[in-house]
């Protein structure tokens, strides 16, 4: 049994160890390699476990709408073998040293993600590194990945939901907007055109060293240095490709749109969405915090107090060079315009009146919080380097919670008031018919072919 001095101590070395943790979150060991890619390792206490990242410096924003799903395309390819034992033997070997990994392609960035044992985390890289560079491009490996594609990315809008201006490419009401603005494809690509020629193209244009970024967190290799140095040391680098400028919004879309996303239901989904301005140094905290308010009022509001909608929602999104903020719910269809305005009601009496200053410092306390426990273990922290990387500069990240504490309740005010007078977009997605509506446009069908059938009876026995 230990003794209270002993235990006090004991103690006091967690509580300082914890502190020491949490402060060293945000630095790194960072170090570009000759060749231009950038290291960033972060040794953990978390033992026997590595979480691998590696960035690659081009996604969807860097091809038009013809070839948007061309590294998409690249990054399935690289996992489908190096050898003739195909995707099957490649997926063995990584499960012979007892790793996982799955690979990622966002708007500016197609990241491979491996979550390997410590005692073979250079061997994973190696694998690694050998399908990103021997994989055959063939044919029939091209093939196989676009039928993926067109699985993953779902089927084509049907002739009905053409006829009636919606499209199933669009997995939500922002999206279609998106594309209504001209800032997203309005149909997904085709892939019939993407070649083994354009993908090799791509390969070595884009995937060069001086545009990669390694990180690695846990238990890390003392000989890892040397072993980067040497393997990924020699990747050659090349002259980057001119990045594409991102498209700019047209301003031509409808304020006001229902979509149709079924034939027969009795629920709809409810979106005011606004086109989000910069509000200057401090526009990141501003609307994230902004954000947590709107979407503790949209509760309040919707489901306590009046019970409309089980799990609104409040969202921010990007696509090229804008970004939005969205109100969403599901709700009853009969309750629509109750939604609407009781959300409507709800930013004027926010704008007109401001905010609540407790209601602010608890949402923040809550923000601030949430920053530490979704960076917990290996695979969030590389997880949080990976989404942070434009926030890095020479061995440090930049501390999220620093701009927390400067956005102020009047700021926030301000960002409302602002947001409030931008393009405001109200969309609402729900089927065709209601129950009620189908069982009366189904009794008018058999009303019309009664009648259709008595007035053919009628004409038969005048002729006779």
């Amino acid at each position: 049994m230990l003794s209270t001095g002993r235990m006090l101590t004991l103690l006091l070395s967690l509580l300082l160890c914890s502190h020491l943790l949490a402060a060293d979150r945000l630095k790194v060991e960072g170090y570009p390699l000759d060749n231009g890619l950038q290291l960033i390792l972060k040794p953990t206490s978390e033992r026997g476990h590595v979480s691998i990242r590696l960035v690659v410096g081009v996604g969807f924003d860097q091809f038009d709408c013809r070839h948007k799903e061309l590294p998409h395309l690249l990054e399935h390819l690289l996992f489908s073998g190096i050898d003739d034992s195909g995707e099957a033997g490649l997926e063995e070997r990584m499960q012979a040293l007892g790793g996982d990994w799955n690979a990622y392609t966002r708007d500016s960035d197609t990241t491979f993600v491996l979550e390997v044992p410590a005692a073979n985390q250079r061997a994973a890289l190696d694998l690694l590194l050998s399908a990103l560079f021997n994989t055959e491009l063939n044919e029939a490996r091209i093939d196989a990945a676009k039928g993926v594609i067109v699985h993953e990315n779902g089927e084509h809008p049907a002739a009905w939901q053409r006829l009636l201006g919606s499209s199933a490419s669009k997995d939500d009401a922002t999206a279609q907007l998106a594309a209504e603005l001209g800032l997203a494809c309005a149909e997904p690509d085709s892939l019939a055109h993407l070649t083994a020629d354009a993908l090799e193209r791509l390969r070595s244009e884009w995937y060069v060293a001086n545009n990669m970024t390694l990180i690695m967190v846990g238990d890390l290799d003392r000989r890892l240095p040397a072993y980067l140095e040497r393997r990924f040391g020699e990747l050659p680098p090349g002259p980057m490709p001119e990045l594409r400028e991102l498209p700019e919004s047209t301003g031509k879309a409808e304020p006001d749109r229902t979509l149709i996303n079924g034939l027969v239901g009795e629920t709809a989904k409810v979106h005011l969405i606004f086109a989000e301005p910069w509000v200057g140094e401090l526009d990141h905290g501003t609307w994230q915090l902004l954000r947590d308010y709107l979407q503790w009022a949209v509760y309040r509001d919707l489901r306590l107090e009046h019970g409309l909608a089980y799990g609104p929602s409040v969202e921010r999104s990007a696509y090229a060079s804008s970004s939005f903020f969205s109100i969403n719910a599901e709700v009853a269809r009969d309750d629509v315009e109750q939604t609407l305005q009781r959300l409507h009601d709800l930013l004027h009496r926010l704008g007109r009146d401001g905010l609540d200053a407790d209601t602010v410092e608890r949402l923040r306390n809550v923000a601030l919080a949430r920053q530490n426990w979704t960076a917990q273990g290996n695979s969030a922290l590389a997880d949080y380097y990976w989404s942070s990387l434009a926030d890095y500069e020479e061995g440090r990240f930049a501390d999220p919670a620093k701009e927390l504490r400067q956005v102020h309740t009047a700021q926030l005010d301000a960002a409302l008031n602002l947001l409030l007078k931008q393009s405001t977009y109200q969309r609402v997605e729900r089927p065709l018919l209601g129950t009620t509506g189908l069982y009366v446009s189904a009794a008018a069908v058999v009303l019309l072919l009664l009648l259709a059938v008595v007035g053919l009876f009628g004409l038969l026995r005048g002729r006779r």
